[in-house]
């Protein structure tokens, strides 16, 4: 029997992108939902081009606060290009909005009806690789914590989200709360979250259940509301925030 033809074809990014990747750093910077690519093959999934530049495709200026900490502190960072409607890299893969048919209540058409086929091939041609790269970038070289970027939408729903940064965690709760202790110190009026806007579950959840808890890190899956982020002195100012935070961690060993 014939191989199944590839989805990735030579004109589509590599699934991840490494910067400073020869740096012996203690800590690592993970960013799943940096870019919105969408292989060639799948077209637009079906979505407006305006649905392409909101949160449902990709986490809005998390990409550049994560190149800023990392170019700040010299870090290696592991980004994904494609979008987090082509599959989610920090979901399971069993997971429900792994491959998402609905986003915020936006149909994704490109996700309807898919073959098992259909499915593997994004999972072995992209989170795969992916999740790879950043289990061979964390054991390169001996590393101390694990933190990943993301950013999240003001409103999902009819729900409101109020938190500037949000810190989230399960069994190591103490690198989340140093990183906004430290932050709280230095800017008080910034409104901190404790496991908001969700909470880890290994059902909905990959980064902090695989890279972190099961590799004995300190990790922390770091949220920042994307309304902050939408300047380049937004970006610049959270990044500042986060890499003054992540660095005092760094020297309290």
């Amino acid at each position: 029997m014939d191989a199944p033809a590839r989805l990735l074809q030579a004109s589509d990014p590599v699934p991840f992108e490494l910067v400073n990747a020869a740096s012996d750093a203690d800590v690592v910077i993970v960013c799943e939902h940096a870019g919105r690519d969408i292989p060639a093959a799948l077209g637009t999934l079906g979505l407006a081009g305006d649905e392409l530049d909101r949160h449902i495709a990709f986490d809005i200026g998390a990409e550049t606060v994560a190149r800023l900490i990392a170019g700040r502190l010299d870090t290696p960072l592991i980004l994904q290009p494609y979008s987090r409607l082509v599959i989610d890299c920090n979901r399971p893969v069993a997971a429900e909005d792994s491959i998402p048919e609905i986003s915020d209540r936006i149909a994704v058409p490109g996700n309807e009806n898919l073959t098992e086929t259909d499915r593997w091939q994004r999972i072995d041609e992209i989170f795969t690789p992916f999740q790879d790269a950043v289990s061979e970038m964390l054991d390169r070289h001996p590393r101390r914590a694990v933190f990943a970027i993301h950013s999240f939408t003001p409103m999902l729903g009819d729900s409101a989200r109020p938190w500037d940064i949000a810190f989230l965690f399960r069994q190591d709760t103490a690198t989340s709360r140093a990183l906004a202790n430290t932050i709280r110190r230095s800017s008080p009026d910034v409104v901190i979250g404790m496991n908001e806007p969700y909470r880890i579950d290994d059902r909905s959840d990959w980064f902090v259940p695989c890279h972190g808890e099961g590799r004995g890190l300190a990790h922390s899956l770091i949220e920042i509301r994307n309304d902050h982020l939408l300047s380049d002195d937004g970006c610049r100012y959270w990044a500042s925030l986060l890499g003054d935070a992540i660095r005092e961690f760094q020297d309290n060993k």
